[in-house]
């Protein structure tokens, strides 16, 4: 396969390869490997959190809601003696 990126980023890559005295294929496989791990992850985590709701455990809140208290807890510790 072959990949082909903007120079900017190549630049990046060219770079990172030099300082660390890794092949830039070397580096780009760890960085997709990494991103595939953490969209796995992350998906994982939002089947759960999906089952969970079509499951009646969790309860959704309003997003009007979430950002009330949000603020709250961000006022909370604003406020809090340090």
């Amino acid at each position: 396969m072959e990949v082909h990126f903007k120079p900017d980023v190549q630049a990046k890559l060219d770079r990172m390869a030099r300082e660390s005295g890794r092949p830039s294929d070397e580096l780009v496989e760890d960085a997709v490997i990494g991103y595939f791990d953490e969209l796995a992850h992350t998906r994982e985590m939002l089947d759960r959190r999906f089952d969970d709701l079509e499951s009646g455990r969790v309860k959704p809140i309003d997003g009007e809601e979430a950002y009330r208290r949000l603020m709250e807890k961000t006022d909370a510790q604003r406020h809090r003696p340090a």
